[in-house]
Formats: C-alpha cells, sequence, structure tokens
C-alpha cells in the first residue's frame, strides 16, 4: 500500500487559530482526519508539520529514499528556499509525484506571496480551495504514475 507524504511548513501547526479569515477554523488534525477518511482503502497518508526549513528538506529527502508521493505546503518557504526547491526536485526527478499545495491563493494575496520557487520542480500545483486542496491533491497523486 502507498503511504502519502503530507508536508507543511511553517505556522500551519496554527491553523484553526491563525487567520482563520484566510485558513479557515479548522486545525491540522482535522486535515488528518479528512485526509486519512478519504485515502482509505487506496493508501496511508502520514501528515506532519514543522517550523524548521531542515527538518522539511530532510523530510523531501526521506521521500526519495522511501519512494513516497509527496503533497507539500510549503508555507512561507515556498517564496524563496532554494534548499526546499532543489530536495522538491529530487522528488520529481525520482519519478515520484509531489504536488505543491496552498490553503489559501496566494496569486489573490500580498505580491511578495506571487512567486513559488518550488512550483517549477513540482508535478502539479493546487492552490485556493482550503482543505479541498490537499483533497485534489491526494486525489492526483494516488492516480499518478
Amino acid at each position: 500500500m502507498t503511504t502519502v507524504l503530507v508536508l507543511n511548513g511553517p505556522n500551519l501547526g496554527r491553523l484553526g487559530s491563525r487567520e482563520p479569515d484566510v485558513y479557515g477554523s479548522q486545525d491540522l488534525d482535522a486535515l488528518r482526519r479528512v485526509l486519512v477518511a478519504d485515502a482509505a482503502e487506496n493508501a496511508t497518508v502520514e501528515v506532519r508539520q514543522t517550523d524548521d526549513e531542515g527538518e522539511l528538506i530532510h523530510w523531501l529527502h526521506e521521500a526519495v529514499d522511501t519512494s513516497r508521493p509527496v503533497i507539500l505546503n510549503p508555507a512561507a518557504f515556498t517564496h524563496y528556499s532554494y534548499g526546499l526547491r532543489d530536495a522538491a526536485a529530487l522528488v520529481t526527478k525520482a519519478g515520484l509525484a509531489l504536488i505543491e499545495v496552498h490553503i489559501s491563493n496566494p496569486h489573490a494575496r500580498e505580491t511578495f506571496r506571487h512567486t513559488s520557487v518550488i512550483s517549477s520542480v513540482a508535478t502539479g500545483v493546487i492552490a485556493g480551495f482550503g482543505f479541498d486542496s490537499y483533497r485534489l491533491a491526494l486525489k492526483a497523486v494516488l492516480g499518478f504514475n
């Protein structure tokens, strides 16, 4: 059975209380429950969150080493982390899916959020649909070969 890594960057551990008008009122545990239910018989889902760039990079290396597809919400690292971009590229170069997700639509927000250094190496990008961004990404990952 496939294990999908759902990796979340900085401040996403504050979901539910951080800017609910932008990110919604549900927390990371609610996201975990939704994705585990969606994956049900098709896959195992591991939802992780870190505020540490190095740890997120390590998890991408782990995905390559264990042949696991990734759903990645790089959060603030989206806009400037070339280290994270290079680790994400390793995932897709290994033939694994890596879907970049965002809860909000970065293009409808501040100008600095319009640039993603991750998008060019991702298999695809889904943004602006709240937790449904992750759900759509999970469907895409499970259909990816």
